[in-house]
């Protein structure tokens, strides 16, 4: 018995020493999100898994929603019929744009402890904000007083024009990381785009994969931006740019892709006709990561993703479109089988 036992536990031991690490991408699940009344889209997530993105609403009019723990909440609007919500920072400050209800003219709205306010123009008669850093910087556009738009940093009630891209007429930003350094796009008279980062003052174009335009959607805290571009054959392709590289990440299976997300592990979201995570050089289909769960086929575009590699988006599903959390479910680890077999080979041998 002792003998039969301790050759058991052995075994069990020794397959958990050589089983190696775990794979790259963990197996996911998937959580529809419901919604204030109909079509609903997700656009960021923190890392506290709140959730922020656009929902219609009882009204008939899309409004900005916060969801936490399985409930979405209504953030209301400026006082119009509208509101929309992008980011949201680790303290859960959420920020979007709103209807002010004066002629319907909109304004960049900031929503904190369960009140929307107004950020202000550029001079001009509207402005969006897009995201929103840990330190409250918030980034977006405003129309100036000459109409041009021109990407924005807000920073304790004072919005400062980040002007654009030489050659170019307008300029949007997109995203803010914790340093404070702003990615987004300037467009040339012509109408192409110019992805750009702007870092201490100054706005430097990042470059394309070949073709004409390029778009920066998101940067991470170590500077790693990530975007799409045309490449010189004219497709519309994600990229990954870090120090003056701009990597082309490819598409998740036809002829284009866009990037949108990226965490702290240069894990980057987006879709191309179907939602995609990439990671350590090779995309994956979400869906295809989600196999058994019905949801998973209808999950066609991932907008953020945070550090716990926890995605949102949005795709059709039961008639209308409808946003959706995949969240990576935990490995156990091969010390936690460790301790289990540990406790299992003390337990048989007190047995015997």
């Amino acid at each position: 018995m002792k003998t039969g036992t301790f050759v058991s536990t052995c075994l069990l031991l020794g397959l958990i020493a050589s089983s190696g690490p775990a794979t790259a991408v963990k197996p996911y699940e998937i959580t529809e999100l419901g919604t204030l009344r109909g079509d609903t889209y997700a656009w960021d997530i923190n890392g506290s898994a709140q959730v922020v993105g656009v929902s219609a609403s009882s009204t008939g009019y899309n409004h900005a929603f916060l969801w936490e723990n399985g409930v979405m909440q209504d953030l209301g609007t400026l006082g119009g019929s509208w509101s929309w919500a992008y980011g949201i920072n680790a303290s859960g400050q959420v920020v979007g744009s709103s209807a002010t209800g004066s002629g319907e003219d909109y304004e960049a709205a900031l929503w904190e402890d369960g009140v929307m306010r107004g950020l202000g123009t550029l001079g001009g008669s509207g402005s969006s904000a897009r995201d929103i850093n840990d330190s409250g910087q918030v980034v977006g556009w405003a129309y100036t007083a000459g109409g041009a738009q021109h990407a924005f940093l807000w920073e304790d009630g004072v919005m400062q024009d980040l002007g654009t891209l030489d050659g170019c007429t307008s300029s949007q930003a997109k995203a803010v990381n914790d340093s404070g350094h702003v990615v987004g796009h300037a467009r040339t008279p012509s109408g192409d785009s110019r992805a750009f980062l702007w870092k201490d003052g100054v706005m430097t174009e990042l470059g394309t994969l070949g073709g004409s335009s390029g778009h920066a959607y998101d940067i991470n805290d170590s500077g790693q931006v990530a975007g799409a571009s045309y490449t010189a054959d004219g497709d519309w392709h994600a990229f990954l740019w870090e120090n003056g590289v701009m990597q082309d990440l490819g598409t998740p299976g036809g002829s284009w892709s866009a990037a949108y997300g990226i965490n702290d592990s240069a894990q980057v979201v987006g879709d191309g006709g179907t939602a995609f995570l990439w990671e350590n050089g090779v995309m994956y289909r979400i869906s295809d990561l989600i196999p058994d769960d019905p949801l998973s086929p209808y999950f066609d575009e991932s907008r953020g993703i945070n550090d716990l590699g926890q995605v949102v988006g949005s795709g059709y599903y039961d008639k209308r479109r409808c946003a959706f959390l995949v969240t990576p479910i935990p490995e156990p680890s091969a010390l936690g089988l460790l301790a289990f077999a540990s406790l299992v080979a003390i337990r048989c041998l007190r047995r015997v």
